[in-house]
């Protein structure tokens, strides 16, 4: 443990020295201020890197990771990230990035009591229980798997064009979309989930709020 620990330390002092060989003015730039185009909604899993998956360097995305990249109307961590994100930092993009193999979503799919993340998974089963029919028509576990993954995440884009957050910035008329990813652990490929969402018209009516 304390070897891991300094070499930790010691990483970060050759990532310094080596970016400061790159640009002398390197740091000194980057603490002026951020300015990321995009929100990264993503999994707390540790293989998942959302700067290096895309190519970005520090500064170019803004980031909130929890258990299976959900997005949960009463999370206020996730709401107040969200919020600075968009008013304040103006963000263009925000993606909802899950993965394949995410031991949020497989816990879901099981009764198997994993200790006070039941609540949280809870959120990931309720997604399950409205795309039943279509999951449980599936026999392969592999694919269902695979599947519940890129519905959940589907589902987490809709969720946040519900928010008032986001549904405020495109009613002023800020340039915002929203996108869902998944990711393959055993390939390093994103895949385009093909839920790109710009405006409340995507939405049920029921969930279109006027301001």
């Amino acid at each position: 443990m304390i070897d891991f620990y300094k070499k930790i330390l010691d990483n970060n002092k050759k990532w310094v020295e080596a970016s400061l060989a790159e640009d002398p003015n390197y740091f000194e730039d980057l603490a002026r201020q951020q300015k990321p185009p995009l929100l990264w909604i993503g999994c707390s899993d540790s293989r998942v890197p959302a700067n290096e998956i895309v190519g970005a360097k520090p500064g170019d995305v803004f980031v909130h990771r929890n258990i299976a990249n959900m997005v949960i109307h009463s999370d206020m961590n996730m709401l107040s990230v969200l919020d600075y994100a968009v008013n304040v930092l103006k963000v263009k993009h925000v993606i909802v990035c899950g993965h394949y193999g995410c031991g949020g979503v497989q816990a879901a799919m099981n009764n198997q009591s994993i200790g006070i993340i039941d609540n949280w998974i809870r959120h990931i089963k309720d997604i399950y229980r409205l795309h039943q029919a279509r999951l449980d028509a599936i026999e392969d576990e592999t694919e269902r798997f695979n599947t519940f993954v890129e519905v959940n995440v589907k589902e987490q884009v809709f969720d946040l064009a519900k928010t008032s957050i986001v549904q405020s910035a495109w009613k002023s008329g800020q340039d915002l979309t929203l996108h869902g990813w998944a990711y393959g652990l055993n390939s390093g490929f994103v895949t385009d989930l093909d839920v790109n969402i710009s405006s409340d018209v995507d939405l049920d009516e029921v969930y279109q709020l006027k301001f």
